[in-house]
């Protein structure tokens, strides 16, 4: 029996398995085609085998739908159409009442702090002033104004109530400027402006 020297396997090798290797060109065009092969087997097998039609049930005669079977450790989803709309019934209006003593004075002491800005004042003390009678959420707002810029320095005269219910009340303060058209609620720290408007 002959014995192959590597030579003779390399020879072999290269009759078997050489031919793509040829030159770049026959590697390029071999690779060109595999990728063509690969792509289209992509895009065919899919369409061949196509999604299994849902069975009509024998007793409807209409298309039955399959139930996933839901992964260990994963909550089951909830069917949606039975659960109750987010709001069960219709929002409360708000109770009328008698004008609150104690949000007129907060409105009051409130307008004489936005009034009191002598020259050289600084934000931070003008709304310093403002803090005790104002909501937290309120105060970024007032912080964005310039207490320089204020057309008024006194207030002229007494709050005039405009709507009042148990919960706010709305009225309006003269002064040497411009009515101060404000918005005063009931918060748990108690009554405290939570809007103002300059009023014609």
């Amino acid at each position: 029996m002959p014995i192959r020297t590597n030579r003779g396997r390399a020879a072999v090798y290269r009759r078997l398995w050489g031919w793509p290797l040829r030159s770049p060109r026959h590697l390029m065009g071999t690779l060109v085609f595999l990728a063509i092969l690969v792509t289209a087997l992509g895009i065919v097998l899919p369409k061949a085998v196509g999604k299994p039609q849902a069975k009509a049930s024998p007793t409807t005669g209409t298309p039955t739908t399959s139930v996933t079977a839901t992964p260990p450790g994963v909550a089951a989803p909830v069917p949606t159409s039975n659960l109750p709309t987010r709001l069960s019934a219709p929002l409360a209006t708000p109770t009328t009442a008698a004008p609150n003593g104690d949000a007129i004075r907060v409105a009051k002491q409130w307008a004489a702090a936005w009034v009191d800005h002598p020259a050289g004042i600084t934000s931070e003390q003008w709304l310093a002033k403002l803090k005790p009678f104002t909501t937290e959420e309120y105060l970024p707002v007032m912080a964005s104004v310039d207490p320089a810029n204020i057309p008024a320095t006194k207030v002229t005269g007494e709050p005039q109530v405009g709507t009042s219910y148990t919960s706010s009340v709305q009225l309006t303060i003269p002064t040497d400027g411009p009515k101060l058209a404000i918005t005063v609620v009931n918060t748990n720290a108690g009554w405290r402006v939570a809007d103002y408007d300059q009023a014609s």
